[in-house]
């Protein structure tokens, strides 16, 4: 499943200034002072530590039974949102022999349990169903029972949660068809243990089961499940049953279906054999033509990640579709993967952002997480960690390292400040309170660069084949990490408890503060001869006493005369020191040279070694923190390099550089602006011509020429420019230049599918917009998609009431506003409507106020009755 969880951003505090730790000079040499670039480091946790509550250990699940297989036949009260099914389901005991057989089955009606038509009695309490066999059965016998039962997912008590907002397992989404902008739907979403509300099974992670599933709908409606297609039979007029069948096992909350008026644009994935396997994208109508550049890199995954990681895909086909109001990002059920419709983008959206992460991220699971699969949620991490790090794999291949590396900043940065916002726990946790703690920013995010870590350590050739091992080794099982650490140690001979110790049963992580003493006078006979310098690094963990101290190989670089070296050393105390010799001028030393330590690492050095470091290392991450130390200060040299880092092959840098120009003034910013000019027009990265846009629209006085190449400049991209995000912010730069001209040109742009230029227009007519543009509104909070996002209508509402109070045509505006908010109160989304109390009284209270005035004091009693009327 795809992480998404809002992250509250904390202000961190740092912690005092660390003074300095004495270092004795060696005899015979001098300790030369260096004009070192300081830094404050960040804490661990926040000063009022957090303390993470320790529930009962959180044991895997008991497995008295086996499922073998599971066949489902179901239909639909849509009126009432109620499922009709019927579940044979085939099992044995695993080791002792049981007359018994419990399943989990939530909140459902159970209408008849029967084994070879005989009927069975049973006891069940709302949650677990205990079926009563008709003899003792040994574990080399199989039996298969059959529960008819109704589900009511509506009825149940729903629990809410972070990651995954409801737990209720079926979903009918606008089963009556009364809000004419969402398609109905029915969809499941099974993880953690939800899928038992619409089916009976053992609903833990550790059980399997193959599958198949007859689907009676009627005849307008698409439905997708797990494995293949086997055909459809007529019902009644008007309905069929369609049959799909997965005969591989899998975990029951991977179990799925999906069934609406999607429209199935076809792809493939030609296998190693030849064969064709199905690759298919389930959407809306109006999403049709966009189907393929959202998910058409979906065959080239599957083709990367096989290659990879040396295991063919292991099902019987890979079909994707989107689904409306989805409780959580997306999820990975084993070949039939649900995304919300945050993916839904039309081409010229998705020059400015993709979900190709996401979409790899699911992928993936169906090695990890869907082949082998978490024994118990307290190893979330293995399915997680892997998913999580597919999106370093794939922008590596796709993108390039500095894409991956940038992004992989991002995952660690959340995992960091989730830590600070909530606590640190060890990775693999037995000690969570609630299933859904799981689903946080430790399983994702810092397992993924854990395996990174993990990767670099062992070199490619062992950590993929570590991986194709514990893969193959338990194919269709449940694993522990355990199993994840025997694969790595059976391939490279070498014992790992060090690293799985510190890395996935503890928790947090280092805080790595480096200061280095230079030696003058160092004999010329050293081992690399004459002109041969000392210099000392002291490296100290700088996380408290909670926290273990770590292991960390590292490679060191040392930049000199020779060019650069590799020292390989490997910190294992709170405080080392590590002497190296250099030769001629010592240019740089780099910490960590590929960059890939999880942790707060703060370099004290010598600017100049900062700038080195921009110019000279390979990696974007040693790069960026060379350019944003190195430049500091607003100096000659600093503006150098900036003018550089505007023309460096990875667009963040560029990007970056933006940023840091636009706080130093106009001298920094007249020299560049001839390139931010450029850059705007021409740079590849959209987000980057934006930026550079921006920067120029928000900098300085201008002459009159300069204001003819910035008027110039915002409506050419206006006009010309293919990024929405570019359009959205020549129309705020171009508004405050020729505001009605703008106007004009926004004017045509309302029917844009763009939400973001939608908002630029909202804007705009918001600054200098009349009672004229007031149908643009009706049209975004009446007719236009913005409800079907969360949040985003009564961020729009919010832009129209500022407007309706700036018209000069008062009563105008404010009955034009009444029949808006009359149409939301009725059909708004609940976020909105949950506002609509406040903007009543709101509204009610301002006619008050103008009713003192002598001007349309008629017209204002009348409004203010029908407002009033509104609550």
């Amino acid at each position: 499943m795809k992480l998404f969880i809002p992250l509250f951003f904390i202000c961190i505090l740092t912690a005092c200034k660390i003074s300095q730790p004495s270092i004795s000079s060696q005899e015979g040499y001098v300790e030369e002072e260096l004009e070192v670039v300081r830094d404050t480091y960040v804490p661990l946790n926040n000063p009022e530590k957090i303390e993470l509550k320790k529930d009962p250990y959180k044991k895997s699940r008991k497995i008295e039974t086996d499922l073998i297989h599971t066949k489902l036949e179901v239909s639909f009260d849509w009126s009432s949102s109620r499922l009709l099914g019927k579940a044979s389901i085939t099992a044995k005991p695993h080791f002792h022999s049981l007359d018994h057989i419990e399943l989990d089955a939530k909140g459902m009606q159970i209408k008849l349990v029967k084994l070879n038509e005989r009927t069975l009695k049973y006891n069940y309490d709302g949650l677990k169903l205990k079926v009563l066999l008709d003899r003792m059965y040994s574990s080399k016998e199989s039996y298969t029972i059959e529960i008819d039962y109704v589900s009511s997912p509506n009825d149940i008590e729903v629990k809410e949660g972070k990651a995954i907002t409801s737990d209720k397992g079926l979903y009918f989404i606008n089963p009556s068809g009364r809000d004419k902008n969402k398609m109905p739907q029915i969809w499941t979403q099974g993880e953690t243990e939800s899928n038992s509300v619409w089916f009976p099974t053992i609903d833990a992670p550790n059980a399997k089961s193959s599958q198949e599933i007859y689907i009676t709908v009627k005849d307008k409606y698409k439905t997708l499940s797990n494995g293949i297609f086997k055909g459809s039979k007529s019902y009644i007029k008007g309905y069929r049953t369609d049959h799909w069948e997965q005969k591989k096992p899998h975990a029951p909350y991977l179990f799925m279906m999906a069934i609406g008026e999607f429209v199935e644009v076809k792809d493939f994935y030609k296998r190693k054999d030849g064969s064709k396997m199905e690759v298919s994208y389930f959407v809306e109508k109006e999403y049709e033509k966009y189907a393929k550049d959202i998910f058409g890199e979906t065959p080239n995954m599957i083709a990367f990640f096989e290659k990879k990681l040396g295991v063919l895909y292991p099902w019987d086909k890979y079909h994707q579709v989107v689904v409306r109001d989805f409780v959580s990002g997306a999820m990975e059920n084993t070949g039939a993967v649900i995304f919300g419709d945050f993916v839904y983008k039309t081409d010229k959206e998705l020059l400015d952002e993709n979900d190709q992460s996401t979409i790899a991220h699911e992928l993936f699971h169906h090695w990890f997480g869907n082949l082998v699969t978490c024994e118990s949620w307290a190893n979330l991490s293995l399915n997680e960690s892997f998913a999580n790090y597919s999106q370093y794999l794939w922008d590596e291949y796709r993108y390039g390292k500095d894409e991956a590396d940038y992004q992989a900043n991002i995952e660690k940065q959340k995992y960091f400040d989730s830590g600070l916002e909530s606590g640190y726990h060890d990775l693999i946790w037995y000690y969570y309170n609630d299933k859904d703690d799981m689903f946080d920013n430790h399983s994702y995010n810092k397992g993924g660069r854990i395996l990174h870590m993990l990767r670099t350590y062992l070199g490619d050739d062992a950590f993929f084949k570590g991986i194709q091992l514990y893969l193959t080794n338990n194919a269709y099982r449940a694993a522990e990490f355990a199993h994840l650490r025997l694969a790595f140690e059976e391939v490279s001979g070498e014992d790992l408890h060090w690293f799985f110790n510190q890395w996935y049963t503890d928790k947090g992580h280092p805080i790595i503060q480096i200061k280095q003493t230079k030696f003058q006078g160092f004999p010329n006979k050293g081992s690399l001869g004459p002109n041969t310098g000392k210099v000392t690094l002291t490296i100290s963990q700088k996380q408290n006493n909670d926290y273990p101290t770590f292991k960390l190989p590292v490679e060191v670089a040392i930049f000199d005369d020779r060019g650069k070296t590799i020292e390989n050393i490997v910190v294992t105390s709170k405080k080392q020191k590590f002497n190296f010799s250099y030769k001629g001028t010592l240019k740089n030393i780099l910490f960590d040279d590929q960059q890939v330590i999880l942790g707060n690492i703060y370099s004290e050095k010598p600017r100049s070694q900062f700038v080195h470091q921009f110019y000279n290392s390979k990696s974007y991450n040693a790069r960026l923190t060379g350019l944003k130390r190195a430049t500091k200060k607003n100096n000659k040299e600093s503006n150098k390099i900036l003018m550089d880092a505007l023309k460096d092959p990875f667009w963040n840098i560029r990007l970056e550089a933006i940023k840091i120009i636009s706080g130093f003034g106009t001298e920094v910013f007249d020299r560049a602006l001839p390139f931010l000019h450029k850059m705007a027009r021409e740079d590849k990265k959209s987000i980057v011509r934006a930026a550079a846009l921006r920067l120029i629209n928000q900098n300085g006085e201008y002459s009159e020429g300069d204001w003819e190449d910035k008027y110039q400049l915002n409506f050419d991209l206006i006009n010309s420019d293919s990024s929405y995000l570019v359009v959205s912010e020549a129309i705020s730069g171009a508004s405050k230049l020729n505001p009605d001209t703008t106007l004009e040109r926004a004017s045509k742009l309302e029917e844009t599918p763009s939400i973001k230029l939608r908002f630029a227009i909202a804007d705009l007519y918001l600054q200098y917009g009349s009672i004229d543009q007031f149908s643009f509104f009706e049209s975004q909070l009446m007719e236009s998609n913005l409800a079907l996002q969360e949040g985003l209508e009564i961020q729009m509402l919010s832009i129209l009431i500022q407007f309706s109070l700036k018209q000069k045509q008062i009563v105008l505006s404010l009955n034009k506003c009444y029949s808006l908010i009359f149409y939301l109160q009725v059909k708004g989304t609940e976020i909105t409507k949950s506002y609509m109390p406040q903007i009543v009284d709101y509204y009610c209270s301002y006619i008050s106020e103008l009713e003192k005035t002598p001007e349309n004091k008629e017209e204002l009693e009348s409004l203010l009755k029908k407002y009033k009327g509104l609550k």
